[in-house]
């Protein structure tokens, strides 16, 4: 119902400390590459968005989410898949993304010394 809710959140965390970071410190990897972080949290955020609009959970009129009007067992659930699955696919997003860096700062290195 709410699922995108949590990574459009640590998609705006990441934005808003990749603002906030003075530029020496872009010589890490990790703070350099913030950027895509954020990128791939708010288009996973956006395509599930879609997906719950298409399926009617989430409306163009307050409430917005429809398990808010539906009453108190419908935002007990709403909570639970945020806290369940909207977490875990954020923690996926951000480990594929340690992932991509790891592995482009291993290709920089390996472009240097060919």
């Amino acid at each position: 119902m709410a699922c995108f809710t949590v990574p459009l959140a640590a998609a705006a965390a990441a934005s808003a400390v990749k603002c906030s970071l003075p530029e020496s410190a872009g010589r890490n990897p990790f703070v350099s590459r913030l950027g895509w972080l954020g990128k791939m949290m708010f288009g996973g955020s956006f395509l599930l968005a879609i997906e719950h609009v298409y399926h009617g959970e989430v409306t163009f009129t307050p409430p917005f989410l429809t398990a808010i009007a539906e009453g108190p067992d419908a935002v007990r659930e709403m909570l639970h898949e945020m806290a369940t699955r909207g977490v875990t696919m954020a923690v996926l997003v951000f480990a594929a993304w340690v992932a991509m860096v790891a592995l482009s700062g291993l290709a920089e290195r390996k472009r240097r010394y060919v």
